[in-house]
C-alpha cells in the first residue's frame, strides 16, 4: 500500500479544511485584539447543531446555514462578556468551551435519544463536488465548502490589507488608544470581529460533521479548535502562513490515517497530529527567541 499518492491530497483537504475555517475566525478577532481561545467549543455546538438542523429538515445546506446562526450567536456570549463588560476573555472562554462539551452532550441525550454517536441513514451530508457537477479528480470527493475555506484565506489576506475596514481592525488590534483617538468604535469592531469567528467555527462544524463525516459524536471536536488557535499563534496573524500551519495538522492527520493501515497503532495515528503542531510551536518558540537575541546583539 503507497501511503504517497494522489488520494493523499485528498484526505489532508478534508482534514484541513475544518481547522482552517476555526483559525480564520481565530485569526481575525487576533487581528482586532481579542484572543479567542472558545473556538473548540464553538466548532462543537457549529457541528452539534448541523446535524440537528439537518437532521430535523433533512436538508444539509440547512444544516450548514443553522450551524453558522447558532454558533455567530454563541460567540455573542463571549463577545458581550469580554468586550462590553470587559470580563477576562481567557476565562470566559474556558467556560464557554467546557459549556459547549456538556450542553451537546446532555441536548444529545434529549434530541436524540441517545449517547455517544447519532448516526442515521435520514441523516443529509454535504453533497461533493463531483455530485454538484464539478468533477476534479485529483482532490478526490471533497465537500463543497472545501474550496470555500481556501477561498476566504485568499478574501480574508485582500480584505485585511487592502480595504479600508480591514485595515481599521487592524488598526484597533495594533493600537486601541490611537484608534479610539480619531474616533474609531473600538467595541464595535471587536464584537464584529468575534462574530465572525463565530460563524467560521460553525461554518467549520457543518464541515466536520456534514462534510467530513456524517455523524455527530460526542466531543467531536477532539482538540482541533485548540490545534486552530496554534494556528494562530504560529502564524503571525498573516493569512497564508495561517493556512500553511493547518496544511501542517492536515498532512499529519492524513497520514496518520494511512500508517494505520500498515500496522501502526491506532493511539500512535491518532496522536500524530497533535504531535506535530506541539513540536512546530516549540520550533516557532525557539526561532523567535534565537530572532529577538540576534536583534539585541545587532543594537
Amino acid at each position: 500500500m503507497n501511503i504517497v499518492e494522489w488520494s493523499l491530497l485528498a484526505g489532508v483537504l478534508t482534514a484541513t479544511a475544518p481547522v482552517l475555517l476555526a483559525a480564520l475566525g481565530g485569526l481575525i478577532c487576533q487581528v482586532a485584539g481579542v484572543f479567542n481561545i472558545a473556538l473548540e467549543g464553538q466548532l462543537l455546538w457549529g457541528a452539534f447543531t448541523a446535524v440537528v438542523v439537518s437532521d430535523l429538515t433533512g436538508s444539509a445546506w440547512a444544516g450548514v446555514l443553522g450551524a453558522i446562526t447558532a454558533t455567530l450567536l454563541f460567540a455573542g456570549l463571549l463577545s458581550v462578556a469580554s468586550v462590553s463588560l470587559r470580563a477576562d476573555p481567557i476565562v470566559v472562554a474556558v467556560g464557554l468551551n467546557l459549556l459547549a462539551l456538556g450542553l451537546t452532550a446532555f441536548l444529545m441525550r434529549q434530541i436524540f435519544g441517545v449517547g455517544g454517536t447519532y448516526s442515521s441513514p435520514d441523516l443529509a451530508g454535504l453533497p461533493t463536488l463531483a455530485e454538484l457537477g464539478l468533477d476534479l479528480p485529483v482532490v478526490g470527493p471533497q465537500s463543497p465548502l472545501v474550496p470555500v475555506a481556501l477561498a476566504l484565506v485568499a478574501a480574508a489576506a485582500w480584505w485585511l490589507g487592502r480595504t479600508r475596514s480591514g485595515l481599521r481592525v487592524r488598526a484597533v488590534g495594533q493600537h486601541r488608544e490611537a484608534a479610539e483617538a480619531v474616533g474609531l468604535r473600538v467595541g464595535g469592531y471587536q464584537h464584529g470581529a468575534t462574530l465572525v469567528a463565530g460563524g467560521l467555527c460553525g461554518l467549520a462544524g457543518a464541515q466536520l460533521a456534514l462534510g467530513n463525516v456524517t455523524l455527530f459524536s460526542e466531543g467531536m471536536s477532539a482538540g482541533r479548535g485548540w490545534i486552530a488557535v496554534v494556528a494562530v499563534m504560529l502564524s503571525g496573524v498573516r493569512p497564508g502562513r495561517l493556512l500553511l500551519a493547518c496544511l501542517l495538522f492536515g498532512v499529519a492527520e492524513a497520514i496518520g490515517f494511512r500508517l494505520q493501515g500498515v500496522g501502526l497503532p491506532q493511539q500512535a495515528a491518532d496522536a500524530a497530529p497533535y504531535v506535530i503542531t506541539l513540536v512546530a510551536l516549540v520550533l516557532a518558540a525557539v526561532a523567535g527567541r534565537k530572532r529577538r537575541g540576534n536583534e539585541g546583539e545587532a543594537l
